[in-house]
């Protein structure tokens, strides 16, 4: 009997600590508004299509800073930065970062919109001090030779994806 309830103890300690470190691994809860954008720039990343970005900007209320002039269409631009014509490596660059958690920074002074969520929460972090298991997130996004460089440089030098605490993509830029 003693031996039988030492497992059920153990075995409901170990589902509760697989659920904690579950939910760690998730990264922080969005606020609806973070989550709705989110969700609308997957969509439109998982859809294949860049023009459905747009959707995005529109759910947004905002085109993020891209690193161009306010007059440049956004759409043509990223088409133009990516290495395929249709900007399917854009999108699946998307899509892989907003399947990780975001970090979360403070920004401004408003006490309940402080907030931005950075993707990928790696762009956040001290390179050389990666645990393995973010160096294996690394490695998802990035080839060893660009995870090499940004060691090396001490920055990061990929995608980075900005959603501010009221639902404003702010930005989607390489190396910022």
């Amino acid at each position: 009997m003693a031996r039988t309830l030492l497992l059920v103890v153990a075995a409901g300690a170990l589902v509760y600590v697989s659920r904690a470190h579950a939910e760690g691994v998730r990264g922080p809860k969005l606020p609806d508004h973070v989550a709705d954008v989110r969700d609308a720039i997957l969509t439109a990343a998982r859809s294949g299509d860049i023009n459905e970005l747009q959707s995005a900007f529109e759910v947004s209320g905002n085109i993020p800073d891209l690193g161009i002039s306010p007059r440049s269409d956004p759409i043509k631009v990223l088409k133009d930065r990516s290495a395929d014509p249709q900007g399917r490596d854009t999108l699946a660059a998307i899509v892989e970062m907003l399947d990780m958690p975001p970090s979360t920074l403070p920004f401004g002074n408003d006490i309940e919109n402080n907030l931005i969520y950075v993707w990928p929460y790696l762009s956040t972090r001290q390179l050389d001090k990666l645990t393995p298991s973010e160096q294996v997130d690394l490695y998802r996004l990035v080839t060893p030779e660009l995870a090499a460089e940004m060691r090396k440089k001490k920055r990061w030098l990929w995608w980075r994806l900005v959603i501010s605490a009221d639902g404003t993509w702010t930005l989607f830029r390489k190396g910022t």
